[in-house]
């Protein structure tokens, strides 16, 4: 079935955490939305929904985070969460907001994304592990779900150390 993705609106909120919540099982990942709404690491554009039959039945988001180092930082792009209702999952509904996602982040000049995800998933997008590029995590995960992608060519180039989350990654615990 076809599906529209568009950038969420205010009247949208509800259905976001309700997907979010349902796709993960536990509220979480919707407090987790909810909060970085209202963070400066927040990009309008980059939080997307797809729609079916004009219901809202998935929704992706992209924050700004940093790799940084102690004397050096690189703007990069998270993504986390991304989710699709559980009776539309498996129609590739998850796989366009990715693509989506990843394309209007292109087009607003942004260089690399970190994802932690399923290992048998995100690599399809072109995403690769991040720690043999010198890219570190601020907490314990598996080397292969802890990710980066570069979005133009040259964009990790030179990037290396450790994300920086927004304070609300830790705020909400999971």
């Amino acid at each position: 079935m076809f599906h529209v993705i568009r950038p969420e609106r205010r009247k949208d909120h509800e259905a976001i955490f309700k997907i979010n919540e349902s796709a993960f099982g536990r509220p979480h990942e919707a407090l987790l939305v909810d909060a970085l709404r209202r963070s400066p690491a927040f990009i309008p554009r980059l939080s997307l929904v797809a729609l079916e039959s004009r219901q809202v039945v998935g929704h992706i988001l992209f924050t700004a985070v940093e790799v940084s180092t102690a004397t050096d930082s690189h703007p990069a792009l998270t993504l986390a969460p991304m989710a699709v209702l559980p009776a539309f999952q498996r129609r590739g509904i998850g796989s366009s907001l990715v693509r989506r996602g990843l394309d209007d982040a292109r087009e607003l000049g942004h260089g690399v994304v970190i994802v932690v995800g399923h290992p048998g998933y995100y690599p399809r997008f072109g995403f690769v592990p991040a720690g043999p590029l010198g890219i570190r995590a601020p907490f314990e995960v598996s080397s292969v779900t802890f990710m980066a992608l570069e979005l133009r060519p040259g964009a990790l180039r030179g990037v290396r150390g450790e994300v920086r989350y927004p304070p609300e990654f830790a705020e909400v615990e999971g």
